[in-house]
């Protein structure tokens, strides 16, 4: 009776002390599916970009800047008059009129002949000084203004121009408004011999230093 007693138990003992199979095995793989890896990695940079990189809906918008047009000068239009108006030493300015006729390519002709002269040390034959005095020459420093209305080219709307669209309207109640006098400039050639890199620049229409600028400005030189 003992004997088939301990050969019954023998098997169940076997059995309970067989090892059980564990997570990781021979021949099995470990973790996850590196194609499951990489797909992840791919979806989290994803998200990364959608949450932190602004879309083009979130942008503000910029409005593009206006190109301005190139303005052909007719090499047989005549040569415009013009009269000098108004001289501002104190501010080196100088006023002067055209016929409201001219074209737009006379008044690029005039601004032309205009630095021409001032090139070839000439200019005082055309204008009066706006530098009297001046080691660099009496045109030193000069703006010029081009106008057809008369009633512009005086001190009043000048000296408007000269101080600029920023300065204090309630210092000058009486003064024409800057909005007006720019809009009345046909041309501007400004001279700065001081600026060696650019000492003549020259528009149709008028831009103050700040950039604000007329309808019809447009940059020559």
């Amino acid at each position: 009776m003992n004997h088939e007693q301990d050969r019954t138990a023998g098997p169940s003992n076997q059995e309970s002390t067989s090892p059980e199979p564990g997570p990781y095995e021979e021949g099995k793989r470990a973790g996850a599916h590196p194609l499951a890896v990489v797909i992840g990695i791919i979806f989290g940079l994803w998200l990364l970009m959608w949450l932190y990189i602004p879309s083009s809906k979130q942008k503000p918008a910029v409005a593009p800047e206006p190109t301005p047009a190139s303005v052909m000068e007719e090499p047989d239009a005549a040569p415009v008059m013009f009269t000098v108006k108004t001289s501002i030493p104190e501010i080196n300015a100088v006023g002067i009129v055209v016929p409201p006729q001219a074209t737009e390519s006379q008044i690029v002709g005039l601004l032309k002949r205009l630095r021409d002269a001032r090139l070839a040390n000439q200019l005082s034959a055309m204008l009066p000084a706006t530098s009297p005095g001046h080691k660099l020459g009496d045109h030193a420093i000069a703006n010029i203004y081009i106008f057809s209305d008369a009633q512009y080219a005086r001190p009043a709307a000048i000296g408007v121009l000269a101080r600029g669209a920023h300065a204090p309207g309630e210092l000058y109640p009486q003064a024409v408004p800057f909005e007006t006098a720019m809009e009345e400039v046909r041309g501007h050639y400004r001279i700065d011999l001081n600026d060696t890199g650019h000492p003549d620049q020259a528009s149709l229409g008028f831009a103050d230093e700040s950039g604000v600028h007329s309808k019809t400005f447009r940059q020559l030189f």
